[in-house]
């Protein structure tokens, strides 16, 4: 543990922050099996609300920091791509 007054107060905002994180990641990962599982039950209006959402979470997290832009790129683009094969399914 931290000895200075300073660095004992960064050791409480980083907990913070890492647990309003997690919360984040969590969040776009339910999200994201949410869409999967209206995609392969073929409903489709469901479905295309639940993925704005998905998508609309991704960006959030991107411009609050809590996730790069390539990697949220990334889980956007594997997302419409699993979509589309269970919807041609």
């Amino acid at each position: 543990m931290a000895n200075i007054k300073s660095a004992k107060k960064r050791v409480l905002i980083a907990e913070r922050n890492r647990l309003k994180n997690v919360a984040v990641k969590s969040e776009i990962k339910t999200a994201i099996r949410k869409t999967l599982e209206l995609a392969q039950a073929k409903n489709e209006a469901e479905m295309q609300t639940a993925m704005n959402h998905a998508y609309k979470l991704c960006d959030k997290a991107v411009s609050k920091g809590v996730l790069h832009k390539n990697t949220a790129a990334r889980k956007k683009s594997r997302l419409t791509l699993a979509v589309k094969k269970l919807l041609a399914k």
